[in-house]
């Protein structure tokens, strides 16, 4: 959440944000009214309480009509008293409620717009002429199935639509993604974690994936527990309700964790394969830094991802998020998207968000610089989404026999292996 003291102060600047997002406007307004009732009957109820304190006092040292007319303005107080608490509260939770639909401050560097109106920061590796070379590119699907690699059709059988077996060397790719990009997190400085999957409302809530994300998220209702979309729910409120100390900043976590996505608003989108799937593996980076330093270590997230993808030997552009497709949790955004040669476009493969203060305020996550304790800000990158990035490594890589070259960075976790060949023509 935001600081309402900055609502206050700069109310034209929310709006500008909110409006930037592509969302109600009318909210800041409500929020303000809201704020003012609460600080308003927050003055009223002391001053009560101040005079019922008062009157406490006078009561046992009067008699006759004097105590019994304290008696009666005693008990006329009371229910003063109870009816201002009562009213402080409802204009507190008004507040709060509409303080969580708010979304994080956008940065006045995102361009502003809608899905299609990011900004190309730049581009990396060359994209293969297929043509030049003598043959048509196969999909991943096909390369899959050649390789023994990829199995949807079971996974349909068993699971439904949207999920998927790795089998064979499918199997043996991702544990080698998996490992090599720990591995390149744990040399960067990263605390590896396993996370758990499954997390309360206060985690998903905290991170800001239960407003306009949620129809993504899968609930289980007998328990109230979500399954993550993401580690960096857990890794978020890993810290949930502490103070650090400043000098233990910054923290910077590589979760592993399945993650699962209902998908719910991509119906006939990306339906052949497992570039769009339910369920899936991911390495996530995470960082909690003072506030002063979140947009230096949003630079090195994006570092990060660029090493791993150049590592992988893809071509990938950098993109800035525009504004209506950020987050509610994020200030800024930027993608990192692979060429993807059988659908002739770039798609997302890494990203990485900047979400300042957002989630720490609504986690109660803060810090002690000296005799001061206040929010710190956080920030995510995926460094592995692994079927993504087993879609652009098959397609990337792929030779005319329908096997396909392994990145050398991935060799020394696939025993040494330089090819993967066909089980299958």
């Amino acid at each position: 959440m935001i600081d309402l003291r900055l609502l206050r102060e700069d109310p034209d600047r929310v709006r500008a944000s909110q409006r930037a997002r592509g969302e109600d406007v009318a909210l800041v307004d409500a929020l303000l009214s809201a704020d003012e009732r609460r600080r308003s009957s927050g003055v009223r109820f002391d001053e009560l309480r101040a005079e019922q304190k008062a009157l406490g006092k006078l009561i046992p040292k009067a008699a006759g009509d004097e105590k019994a007319e304290l008696l009666k303005k005693a008990g006329q107080l009371s229910a003063d008293v109870k009816a201002a608490d009562a009213d402080r509260d409802a204009a507190d939770s008004e507040t709060q409620e509409l303080l969580q639909r708010l979304g994080n401050l956008v940065h006045p560097d995102v361009p502003v717009g809608g899905e299609e109106d990011f900004v190309t920061l730049e581009t990396h590796g060359s994209i293969r002429d297929f043509a030049a070379e003598g043959f048509e590119p196969k999909d991943h699907l096909e390369l899959g199935q050649i390789l023994g690699a990829i199995d949807v059709e079971r996974g349909a059988k068993v699971s439904g639509s949207r999920f998927y077996f790795l089998t064979g060397v499918g199997a043996l790719l991702e544990l080698a993604l998996v490992n090599a990009a720990m591995a390149q997190a744990t040399a960067a400085g990263f605390t590896p974690m396993l996370t758990p999957a499954l997390v309360r409302s206060q985690s998903m809530a905290g991170t800001g994936f239960l407003g306009q994300a949620s129809q993504d998220v899968y609930h289980l209702a007998d328990d109230d527990l979500y399954l993550v979309g993401t580690s960096e729910v857990a890794l978020a409120a890993y810290h949930m309700d502490e103070i650090l100390d400043a000098d233990r900043l910054p923290l910077r976590y590589a979760g592993f964790s399945p993650c699962f996505r209902r998908e719910a608003g991509s119906h006939g989108k990306d339906t052949r394969g497992i570039f769009r799937v339910h369920q899936f593996d991911k390495v996530e980076m995470f960082s909690y830094v003072a506030p002063e330093d979140s947009q230096a270590e949003h630079q090195r997230l994006l570092e990060w991802e660029k090493q791993w993808l150049t590592s992988l030997e893809l071509p990938y552009r950098v993109i800035d998020v525009a504004s209506a497709d950020l987050g509610a949790s994020a200030s800024r955004k930027f993608d990192c998207e692979a060429w993807i040669p059988t659908q002739g476009k770039y798609r997302e493969l890494t990203s990485t968000s900047d979400c300042t203060e957002f989630q720490s305020r609504r986690l109660s996550i803060r810090f002690r610089d000296g005799k001061q304790v206040k929010p710190l800000a956080t920030l995510n990158g995926t460094l592995c989404a692994v079927p993504r990035t087993i879609v652009a490594i098959l397609e990337n890589h792929q030779q005319p026999d329908g096997s396909v070259r392994v990145p050398e960075v991935l060799r020394p976790y696939l025993g040494g292996r330089e090819v993967l060949e066909p089980v299958s023509k």
